[in-house]
């Protein structure tokens, strides 16, 4: 089984390298089957991820990545709540 060269170098660290649009200001779900996914900073559609398909396409990580505000609060509110007990009050 042979391989297709990259067309360009892979990152040095690729645990600094960030191919998820999830938690994005400018990612949304289209709900079409064909293209599901899309960024409203670039202004595509698309059936893979914006950021890999930027990434494909330019060999470089999305420059637009901004975290979205709904995505920080949920994430701070999770961190609040101890493991172990139950929080019926939401």
């Amino acid at each position: 089984m042979s391989r297709r060269p990259h067309s360009s170098p892979p990152p040095d660290n690729e645990a600094d390298l960030r191919l998820n649009c999830r938690g994005c200001r400018h990612f949304f779900v289209t709900y079409e089957p064909r293209n599901p996914w899309g960024c409203r900073q670039f202004g595509f559609k698309g059936k893979n991820l914006p950021a890999q398909i930027v990434y494909q396409s330019t060999g470089m990580q999305c420059a637009y990545f901004s975290e979205n505000a709904s995505v920080k609060n949920s994430a701070v509110s999770r961190r609040k709540k101890k493991s172990g007990i139950l929080d019926i009050n939401g």
